[in-house]
């Protein structure tokens, strides 16, 4: 099967097993044979972050990050209380839209995307709104790379009184997490993203007693309701309605490999990855938009050079019928792109992407090193 590197921040390139691990026999989804399946998917998707089965769960949707993100904020605001969403990107951003439709009071306390947000102001908002319960961040701000500090964000959350809700779809099963020293209650990921496996199906991790406390929470919707979703698995093992049963067993198979091959092992071999495609890129004489310091170490933003022969859409397709793929930027305002550092891929697989990309730059006319105006 052709191998196509995606260096997009997801779906992630993914290994061959996984596919193959597709490719079963028919199966009516309520057989007790798949509930065992899901039994077992959930206790280790717990597991990937450190849970205590006792204490936590994780509860799986039909559908993309985006769900999970919907789900957490709509289901677990009690009522008269507000949000405070920490936003220093386009994916908390996007979780401002998704209480703007829902009419949910919050606050939308926002920072530069190029800066940590501030714990002070943070602490300052929280005191001076006693009615906030639900706290909601990125832990990797996928538009830029910004790896927020949300250990220390969430010690200053449970001072207060509120609900810690992570969005890691962009960081579980690469960078560890442990929600217990991370002071996370809710966490949230995609089975395309750091697992490697299939588009379909995401999941919310987090505490049992918060999510049976939510059931006499406002009713904000039925198919993306936390507890309605969460009951139905706890009494029948079941998704409350069809999953994709393809994509789970997909995800099955990629959570045997990601044990196989280790928490940090992975980990190093994303860095390794990461390292390259910076390195390649400093090489190169591209600009990073956030300092390397403050980078989770997944994705590398980059401004375009001022070079009047440059084009995203040209270099994109270059790369693209070479079997590589690279993503436009997501920052209102900056024309910039990104190279993500997930999927099933090595650092000898970042070289042989940049023989093409150099390639297409000089092609193209580009000066190497490229340059910026001052």
């Amino acid at each position: 099967m052709k191998r196509n590197i995606l260096l997009n921040p997801g779906p992630a390139t993914t290994t061959d097993t996984v596919k193959q691990a597709q490719v079963v026999p028919d199966i009516c989804p309520r057989e007790q044979e798949f509930v065992e399946i899901m039994k077992q998917i959930r206790k280790d998707l717990v597991k990937i972050v450190h849970g205590d089965e006792q204490d936590d769960t994780s509860v799986l949707f039909c559908g993309s990050g985006t769900i999970s993100m919907d789900v957490c904020l709509n289901s677990l605001l009690p009522e008269e209380k507000k949000i405070l969403i920490i936003n220093n990107g386009a994916y908390s951003s996007r979780a401002v839209e998704i209480c703007e439709y829902y009419g949910m009071p919050f606050i939308n306390l926002e920072f530069p995307i190029d800066e940590r947000p501030s714990l002070e102001l943070i602490e300052q908002v929280l005191k001076e709104n006693n009615d906030i319960a639900l706290v909601y961040t990125t832990h990797n701000e996928t538009g830029t790379g910004i790896l927020n500090p949300v250990r220390e964000i969430g010690a200053l959350v449970h001072r207060y009184g509120a609900v810690f809700v992570v969005d890691t779809t962009s960081t579980y099963a690469m960078r560890p997490i442990d929600i217990k020293k991370d002071n996370i209650d809710f966490c949230m990921a995609s089975a395309q993203k750091g697992l490697m496996a299939m588009t379909g199906v995401s999941f919310v991790i987090g505490n049992k007693s918060i999510i049976e406390r939510s059931k006499d929470y406002p009713k904000r919707s039925y198919y993306c309701n936390l507890y309605l979703q969460y009951d139905y698995f706890e009494k029948h093992g079941e998704m409350h309605f069809t999953p994709p049963v393809q994509t789970v067993y997909a995800m099955r198979q990629a959570i045997a490999e990601y044990f196989a091959e280790g928490e940090q092992e992975k980990w190093k071999r994303h860095t390794r990855v990461y390292n390259a495609l910076y390195n390649g890129l400093e090489r190169l004489g591209f600009q990073n938009v956030i300092k390397k310091e403050w980078q989770a170490g997944l994705v590398v933003a980059v401004k375009y050079p001022d070079d009047p022969n440059w084009s995203f859409s040209a270099i994109h397709d270059f790369c693209y019928e070479r079997g590589f793929t690279i993503y436009p930027g997501k920052i209102n305002n900056t024309e910039t792109f990104r190279l993500c550092a997930l999927g099933a891929i090595d650092e000898t697989d970042i070289e042989d992407f940049f023989e093409i990309f150099e390639e297409g730059l000089k092609q193209m006319g580009v000066s190497l090193p490229v340059y910026y105006q001052k």
